[in-house]
């Protein structure tokens, strides 16, 4: 749709991370007026302190890990001692370089965002936006107003924040949150992870791979309690292999600090010690003090703004994107609902999001990819499906690099074979879903893509080795 010349469309965008971002360029495309104003940063926390670091963090542990079982693959490193005698050497992690390392990734990025907005013509706001009333948008730095923004459309993208408890407060040394990490200067002695989801597991799984020793703390009955089931018995099994104390069934009921150490008392009156404490117990929404009620936007008792499959709100020319509403919380969902609000809003061609088609990755080691209907949901009679499970171990490929832990699993529908869903449990799982990502988005059937030529050997073999044993003779 071409927006009318004599009266271009204004577009406000309060909150610069990835469904932001994309929400301003998507208009700026389209030929809108497009203000973004972010206090903290282009990109957000997703660049700043989450996403981009977080998986930084990983790659450094999953090199690191890489070098330790170099032996396994007939590689050995020596250093000579004084008499030239050969010995291993140690491996150490600089942490301080690491993250200086991390931050200076995530701002690059940050910049890169900001530069790619300006060259497009967007306007940008270094302020914390503030809804004044219909139509209005006060920018705000130090709590002085220092400009206001009228709009015709209002995309809302303000991301969410760690959720905290009164019973084991963040101190920014030895008591941390997601953010907080990056000032560390040296691996932990003794890291305790409060929380076994995603964020707790990958993070768990990183400092583990550091070096430090690793104590995680899961209310439930296993990590990942959300995944597919025999996904996170994979994980949990490599978790403790590697030496990593997890407990389960146990509610961490406090963390305080007791001089350079933090101490975790347990539902069951357990106390476990350790040099620091990491609370992944999930996020809370930036939505207070925004000025959602002045216009009358519908959020949920959590404060998570309520949309509908375009991203709009219950106000119909205001619309959300992100962490801070109601949808799904990955920075890829974030970047879609940021792009389909300014279609919808400019009557564009708008494709409603199917989160049941979105895939998502958990960055421990191995990785978990997931897209589409899940084993559960066949189970528990959601869904009519067949389910085929293929173990990695088999897979030449695998063999020959050394994984030995993971597996490929396809879900497909009873008739025709169609791909529904699946899961993936490898080194790099995240590249290896794109192929199903699209089968399912193509609706293709199991024997349709037995039919697609994957290299041998390669990891991806085995997505077509499992499709290939779900064949079903025709009658």
């Amino acid at each position: 749709m071409a927006v009318k010349s004599a009266e271009r469309h204004r577009i406000v965008v309060v909150g610069g991370g990835p469904g932001g971002y994309d929400a301003a360029l998507a208009g700026a495309q389209l030929g809108a007026e497009v203000t973004i104003i972010e206090a903290t940063g282009m990109g957000g926390s997703a660049v700043l302190t989450d996403v981009v670091p977080s998986k930084s963090l990983i790659a450094s542990a999953e090199a690191a890990a890489l070098l330790r079982d170099a032996d396994e693959l007939g590689l050995q490193f020596h250093v000579r001692d004084d008499l030239d005698n050969p010995r291993h050497p140690q491996l150490n992690v600089n942490l301080a370089k690491l993250n200086q390392r991390i931050l200076n990734l995530a701002q690059n990025q940050s910049d890169d965002m900001r530069r790619n907005l300006k060259d497009n013509g967007v306007r940008v706001v270094d302020a914390r936006g503030q809804i004044m009333g219909p139509g209005t948008v006060g920018c705000f730095v130090d709590g002085k107003e220092i400009d206001r923004v009228e709009y015709d459309t209002l995309i809302v993208s303000v991301g969410a924040s760690p959720r905290e408890l009164d019973s084991a407060k963040p101190d920014g040394e030895r008591i941390l949150t997601w953010k907080q990490l990056y000032n560390l200067e040296s691996v932990p002695e003794h890291l305790i992870v409060v929380g076994s989801g995603v964020t707790g597991a990958e993070f768990a799984s990183a400092y583990k791979g550091l070096g430090a020793e690793v104590t995680l703390i899961s209310s439930r009955d296993r990590v990942l309690p959300g995944e597919d089931s025999d996904a996170a018995d994979v994980i949990e099994e490599v978790f403790t292999r590697n030496g990593m104390n997890v407990l389960s069934r146990n509610r961490a009921e406090s963390v305080v600090r007791d001089g350079d150490e933090v101490v975790a008392t347990l539902s069951d009156g357990t106390q476990v010690r350790g040099s620091h404490c990491l609370m992944a117990v999930g996020a809370i929404p930036n939505t207070a003090g925004l000025g959602l009620e002045k216009v009358g936007v519908e959020v949920t008792d959590s404060g998570h703004i309520v949309v509908n499959r375009v991203a709009r709100t219950s106000v119909p020319n205001i619309y959300a994107a992100g962490d801070c509403t109601s949808f799904f919380p990955l920075a890829s969902v974030a970047s879609a609902q940021g792009r389909t609000a300014v279609f919808h809003a400019l009557g564009d061609g708008v494709r409603p999001i199917n989160l049941r088609n979105v895939a998502s990755n958990i960055f421990t080691y191995p990785e978990i990819a997931t897209v589409g209907w899940q084993q559960n949901d066949i189970d528990e009679g959601e869904r009519e499906g067949r389910v085929y499970k293929l173990d990695l171990a088999q897979n030449p490929r695998a063999k020959m690099q050394g994984f030995r832990d993971g597996f490929v699993k396809l879900i497909a529908g009873n008739n025709l074979g169609t791909i529904v869903g699946g899961v993936i449990v490898a080194p790099r799982a995240s590249e290896l879903l794109l192929a199903l990502s699209i089968a399912i988005e193509q609706r293709v059937t199991v024997d349709e893509f037995a039919t697609s030529w994957a290299a041998y050997p390669s990891l991806s073999g085995s997505i077509v080795d499992a499709a290939k044993a779900m064949h079903l003779r025709s009658e």
